[in-house]
């Protein structure tokens, strides 16, 4: 497994150091900023030469933040648009070469304000609607070869101090399960997209506790 970070070495060192302990070998870690366009080949060949090949493509990465009409700037749709459609859909295309070596599968995190917008965000909700389109593009260019699928999770892993406690509450009580998702059920989604069926492709598994059934 090839972990990519922009920033947090310490986390990344940490996940890889974990991954090692119960299977030598196993980790790496690559450095990039991935609107750097020079990133993409970059990433993916130090994948196949960890690896020996490429299997999976997961497009994890994303910039996150509100950007209130009236008060969005050019950079910040540069920087929103760069992490959740740009990079992901040039690193994929960066992929596709080995990923076809091996039927390999791409999966993208989305998220379920690509279809329902988010109060104060609507350049990362409109970023993450073309990440939701990218994948049903993928999907219809790639085949047979390569799936392509997505994730989309709702509330899960809440930043720390992003949003005020009863802010919370509020979204809580529009979830069915009452919880928010941790990091185990994002990664079950994914490790299904990567292992179930593989005549699935196209489609975008909401992980959201039934918030999207909500009004």
């Amino acid at each position: 497994m090839v972990i990519h970070y922009r920033n947090a070495a310490a986390p990344a060192e940490a996940l890889r150091d974990e991954l090692l302990a119960k299977r030598p070998q196993s980790a790496t870690l690559v450095q990039g900023d991935l609107i750097d366009p020079a990133s993409w080949p970059r990433l993916i060949k130090a994948a196949v030469a960890f690896g020996g090949g490429l299997d999976i493509l997961v497009n994890n990465a994303s910039s996150y933040y509100p950007t209130p009409v009236g008060q969005a700037s050019i950079g910040q749709w540069d920087d929103l648009f760069g992490s959740n459609a740009r990079a992901p859909f040039f690193l994929s295309q960066a992929a596709v070469p080995e990923l076809r070596k091996r039927r390999g599968c791409i999966v993208n995190l989305v998220d379920i304000h690509a279809d329902r917008p988010n109060a104060d965000h609507p350049l990362y909700c409109m970023a993450k609607a073309a990440n939701a389109m990218m994948v049903k593009a993928l999907a219809r260019d790639l085949a047979p070869d390569i799936r392509v699928n997505g994730v989309a999770p709702g509330a899960a892993l809440w930043p720390d101090n992003y949003m005020a406690d009863a802010a919370r509450q509020e979204i809580l009580k529009r979830i069915p399960m009452g919880r928010p998702a941790g990091a185990e059920q994002i990664a079950e989604a994914v490790m299904f997209m990567v292992t179930g069926p593989d005549y699935m492709t196209g489609q975008i598994l909401a992980v959201d506790g039934g918030r999207s059934v909500q009004q």
